[in-house]
């Protein structure tokens, strides 16, 4: 494919400075294959720079007032608004998402920051009693200090400000990597961030590839705590990377669906496909599996059908498109090999099942349904990352929640019964983050916890509201002691 001569080059920001790379890669529309710009490829000497910014501007902001802070939050929140229609068309363009879900994420993303803005001046600490009389405890919570962000491209505006708007409140500095193949709708959010007027090295944006500059920023001895967004595998040797700082890693699931006999099977249907079809299905907590009781299946299998049909797959810029693309060939190989294997092992494809290339390329993938999916099948066991609903059957509560329990994964459940009870007990028992009753497993608000059971290879920490800003700050104790006679 040539290279066109009228594609934007985009830059690194360090330091409050717009910084090119002399060695570029491309930036690829995921629904045509064609080029859409040139993003740095940067070095670890690049990511060393925005480290030492980042270093040298922190304790500047975090000595800023907390209220000061937060008008910075708001002003950033603004500078979203403002720019919301070109950055969610940059982010539909690069990312694949329709329109009107890209316009709906960077809503989303001026809502963390005013969340932050309000967050921050309600953290505090408290007194402590003391054995000792003469002594007064209090605590009171400071920023760590230089915070390595990396995210992902399934969601590159919203997911980033997870962790940006917080660090920001609490006073810290960042050090932000973005997934190489959504880059640009980062350096769109960066501008806003700029616009604001935050002091330059406060938030430093460093594209390339992550066992670059991710792998840099990570293991440095000067970035003070690391937030993350992505794969356990990726997870696992970020963890080993920065082994000893404080973690927020948020790796996937492979969220179950329970729909039990009693369930209303409208509202459990359109749950599941919503989850499974959202983002063509790119969600951590994307409907990963359904376990229905075997009694409900085919009504069930039918109203997931008519959900699948009822998408239109297409460019994500033209209206009426309610799917685009699969974001890139990696992700969409991964798709077609579960949809094969489960049908090479006997599944039954109810409806999609198929690439689409031509509708403009390899990466658009037809809403699929898939019944007769069992233990063994790739598609049940690990995480698809796409357009897929598998449905499992079950005979019996004990089934049911052997099926759930069997997975590496401990993300978000959703559990369909009338029966509280029920849904009581296996919401204590799936060692999940998240579980909703009666909703489906992308049910999350940005003020809520969200983040890995423990023991699973679902993550570390909380994201979500306050949880998010007492990660990002260490809790120090202050001992007084009274010399007064």
């Amino acid at each position: 494919m040539m290279q066109r001569d009228d594609i934007e080059t985009f830059a690194n920001h360090i330091g409050g400075r717009w910084e090119t790379e002399p060695e570029t890669m491309p930036a690829t529309n995921p629904a045509t294959g064609e080029p859409i710009g040139r993003l740095p490829r940067s070095s670890r000497e690049t990511a060393r720079r925005a480290i030492a910014a980042a270093r040298q501007a922190q304790p500047g902001w975090a000595a800023t007032p907390v209220w000061e802070r937060a008008r910075a939050c708001l002003a950033i929140a603004a500078q979203i608004d403002g720019a919301r229609d070109r950055i969610a068309r940059t982010l539909s363009l690069e990312q694949g998402k329709p329109f009107k879900e890209a316009q709906g994420e960077v809503g989303k993303a001026a809502d963390g920051f005013r969340l932050a803005a309000e967050l921050v001046k309600q953290l505090g600490g408290e007194t402590l009693p003391a054995e000792d009389p003469s002594k007064l405890v209090l605590t009171l919570r400071q920023p760590r200090g230089v915070y390595a962000v990396i995210t992902p491209w399934n969601f590159p505006v919203n997911i980033p400000v997870e962790y940006l708007a917080p660090g920001i409140a609490t006073g810290n500095a960042i050090v932000w990597v973005p997934a190489p193949t959504t880059s640009m709708a980062a350096v769109e959010l960066m501008r806003a961030i700029e616009a604001a007027g935050l002091p330059p090295g406060v938030v430093n944006l460093v594209i390339g590839e992550g066992a670059v500059v991710g792998d840099e920023i990570v293991a440095h001895p000067d970035t003070n705590g690391i937030g993350f967004t992505g794969s356990p595998a990726t997870g696992q040797r970020i963890a080993e990377r920065g082994a000893g700082k404080p973690m927020l890693l948020e790796l996937g699931g492979n969220g179950p669906v329970l729909v039990f006999a009693d369930a209303d099977l409208d509202r459990a249907a359109a749950a599941a496909a919503g989850g499974a079809f959202f983002n063509a299905g790119q969600v951590c907590a994307a409907t990963g599996r359904v376990l229905a009781h075997r009694s409900i299946v085919e009504p069930l299998a039918q109203r997931l059908v008519e959900h699948a049909r009822a998408h239109k797959l297409g460019d994500p810029l033209q209206q009426g498109t309610t799917m685009g693309p699969l974001n890139n060939p990696k992700v969409a190989a991964k798709v077609r090999e579960h949809v094969e294997d489960a049908v090479a092992r006997g599944a039954t494809v109810l409806a999609g099942g198929r690439p689409r290339p031509d509708l403009g390329s390899e990466l658009f993938f037809e809403p699929t349904v898939i019944t007769g999916v069992t233990r063994e099948m790739k598609i049940n066991r690990e995480e698809t990352f796409g357009p897929v609903v598998p449905v499992v059957a079950f005979d019996d509560d004990e089934e049911a929640l052997d099926l759930a329990l069997d997975t590496e994964h401990g993300l978000s459940v959703g559990v369909f019964t009338a029966d509280m009870d029920r849904a009581l007990r296996f919401g204590e028992a799936i060692p999940a983050g998240i579980v909703n009753v009666n909703a489906g497993s992308t049910y999350w608000e940005l003020h809520l916890p969200f983040g890995g059971g423990s023991g699973t290879r679902s993550g570390i920490g909380r994201l979500g509201g306050r949880h998010t800003l007492e990660a990002m700050t260490e809790l120090k104790m202050i001992s007084i002691t009274r010399t007064g006679k």
